[in-house]
């Protein structure tokens, strides 16, 4: 289950919708239901808060107001580099590119 703090990309009628942040997971009255307040990272931004099942928070799809909606865990590529067994960076640094801002920005 993702936990507070993780990012997840939402997916909207099987689409990418936007980027949230987890700010808070608690408790609902009800057995394995949760409050889950999301900072959703559009300009600007908005903190919602659902309720949903903990297996939705997990990535299963749920409906909203008929809508199909799903919340994929977003898998840092910076952890993603490093190997579990030798605790060391990957060889990804070379095909990494660089974009510099522009002068004055």
């Amino acid at each position: 289950m993702s936990a507070e703090s993780d990012l997840v990309l939402i997916f909207w009628e099987d689409k990418p919708f936007t980027y949230a942040r987890i700010e808070k997971i608690e408790p609902d009255h009800k057995k394995d239901w949760y409050h889950v307040t999301l900072l959703l990272l559009l300009v600007p931004t908005q903190i919602v808060t659902w309720i949903l099942k903990d297996i939705y928070i997990s990535g299963a799809e749920f409906q909203m107001e008929d809508h199909k909606v799903r919340l994929e865990p977003v898998i840092s590529a910076v952890e993603n580099s490093f190997s579990e067994k030798e605790n060391s960076p990957l060889k990804t640094i070379s095909s990494c590119k660089i974009i510099p801002f522009p002068a004055g920005s």
